[in-house]
């Protein structure tokens, strides 16, 4: 694949020149060029190369949805640095751990989560911390961003090659200590082109961005893929009000809305305005992270007649995204076909492909694969294989290329010799009055080796289940051997930003009872 850029910097740069005038962002009453994004990314460059940044340093972003997050992408780009968003929903000693593993020496924080920061070990692993918003903590260490922005100092660019390490995503630990999957520039940009050319972006869209931008997801196909192509994008700086969000969404004349399974499942159920649904210029709803239920998919349908949803399939490993659903064609229950320019197979347990319709292990390959995780070979050699990314998922494909997501490996649980894959059985409890989610874990019985058990958490306004309903309706649509053994109701999954549940923490919890 041939890519116009070979770094970010060169993008916006590319951007800036063409559409100076342009409005790039939108970010409440304020709006921002592409020629003004350039001038303090520059601005921003002079003043890190001031204070000792250097090619292959390590810059962590502990930021909100903001312009500044924006202006550091393509800054530390310029310096051929190499960028470490973290996830603003850490604790202090998390937030350590990845500036430790990382080797980050700059912070760039919002002053939102300046308690967090101050509470973790920042202050000693980072030289300086450059904060957005309203500053409070005092020293020479600390600079808030209208300095860092008033910097006269030029820079000379020291942008990268294709090869070069971009960015370190770290993976969202849901089976362990996070990972730092390190991205290319290639790695993202391929992202970029094959989301461009699959979602058929152009510079009139406009995109709204209130998933975190730390997020894979959110980072290469909310973020740069935008700005790759020269069209806009409107940042939602806080998830409340939730109202605000559709009061962009239709004030901005949004046309891309990015979301993920669980504000599609908040947006199928929600009573709309009438001039909400005559006046917006929505033409696609693209959703990640996790799987979307059918009840979902059917009610957004339904709902929305003049915007279609494409669920995409992807991992922090791979930039992210690998498949996704297209306009011309979509299938329920699926993530689609492989994006532009990869390689997905279904393979056995020897690397050996199978047949279609066949389960087996999802592998991927192409330009988006990650270089391998920082400071673990070991862990890369298992991951990486022959340039094929072991994702970690079971799956099957059709015979026109559609991939379907069976359930994570991990997840599996082996009854009698017999697996068991939770999400067919979450599949089947999700569709049951009164259940919001669901998530099935395994746990040590003595007659099978494993049985499954099941975690729910209630939709929104109901206060009980009808549990004997709910198990007749499960003999009714499994194999015995599916049926969960308890049924436990909690208030709420854990779920990492994304709102992917965090299977692990319900196995630790059952493991402490």
């Amino acid at each position: 694949m041939a890519y116009p850029f070979n770094n970010f910097y060169e993008l916006i740069t590319f951007q800036a020149k063409k559409r100076k005038k342009k409005v790039a962002l939108f970010v409440d009453d304020e709006k921002i060029t592409y020629g003004e994004i350039l001038e303090k990314v520059d601005r921003l460059a002079g003043f890190l190369d001031d204070k000792g940044v250097k090619e292959g340093d390590k810059v962590a972003l502990f930021l909100r949805n903001s312009p500044e997050f924006i202006y550091t992408i393509f800054a530390v780009s310029k310096l051929g640095a190499i960028l470490v968003p973290i996830n603003t929903f850490l604790k202090e000693d998390e937030v350590t751990y990845i500036l430790e593993d990382s080797g980050s020496s700059v912070l760039l924080a919002s002053s939102i989560h300046e308690k967090v920061v101050n509470s973790s070990k920042a202050s000693t692993l980072c030289k300086f911390i450059v904060w957005e918003g309203e500053k409070s903590a005092e020293g020479v260490q600390h600079v808030d961003f209208d300095e860092a922005l008033s910097s006269e100092k030029s820079v000379e660019n020291k942008v990268g090659k294709l090869e070069d390490t971009a960015v370190i995503i770290y993976t969202s630990g849901t089976t362990g200590k996070p990972k730092g999957a390190m991205l290319s520039n290639k790695n993202v940009l391929s992202n970029t082109e094959s989301g461009r050319r699959t979602i058929n972006v152009k510079a009139k869209d406009r995109a709204i961005v209130f998933l975190p931008m730390f997020h894979s997801f959110t980072f290469s196909i909310g973020v740069m893929l935008p700005l790759y192509v020269g069209a806009s994008i409107v940042i939602i700086k806080s998830l409340k009000p939730f109202s605000n969000i559709f009061k962009q969404t239709l004030m901005k004349r949004v046309t891309l809305f990015f979301g993920i399974p669980d504000v599609y499942n908040a947006l199928a159920k929600a009573k709309l305005p009438w001039y909400f649904m005559w006046f917006n210029s929505l033409r696609a709803f693209i959703s990640g992270a996790a799987a979307l239920q059918p009840k979902t998919l059917d009610a957004m349908a339904k709902k929305f007649k003049g915007a279609t949803l494409l669920e995409g399939y992807g991992l922090s490993e791979a930039s992210p995204a690998v498949s996704m659903n297209t306009f011309k064609k979509q299938k329920a229950g699926s993530v689609g076909t492989a994006l532009y320019g990869y390689e997905m197979k279904i393979v056995d347990d020897d690397m050996n492909e199978v047949d279609f319709g066949m389960i087996g292990d999802i592998i991927v390959k192409g330009d988006n694969v990650m270089q391998g995780y920082l400071g673990r070979p070991t862990a890369t050699e298992e991951t990486i294989i022959n340039d094929w990314l072991l994702t970690g998922d079971v799956g099957y494909m059709d015979d026109e290329g559609f991939l379907f997501i069976v359930d994570r490996r991990k997840d599996l649980i082996i009854s009698k010799g017999i697996n068991i894959y939770p999400r067919e059985i979450e599949e089947v409890i999700d569709v049951f009055e009164g259940v919001g989610v669901s998530a099935v874990i395994g746990i040590v019985d003595e007659k099978s080796g494993e049985a499954p058990v099941v975690y729910i958490e209630l939709e929104e306004g109901v206060e009980t289940l009808d549990e004997a309903g709910l198990k007749k309706y499960m003999r009714a649509s499994l194999a015995n051997y599916k049926i969960p053994k308890q049924i436990h109701i909690i208030p709420e999954l854990p779920k990492n930003a994304t709102g992917k549940v965090l299977k692990r923490v319900l196995k630790e919890r059952l493991r402490d009872t």
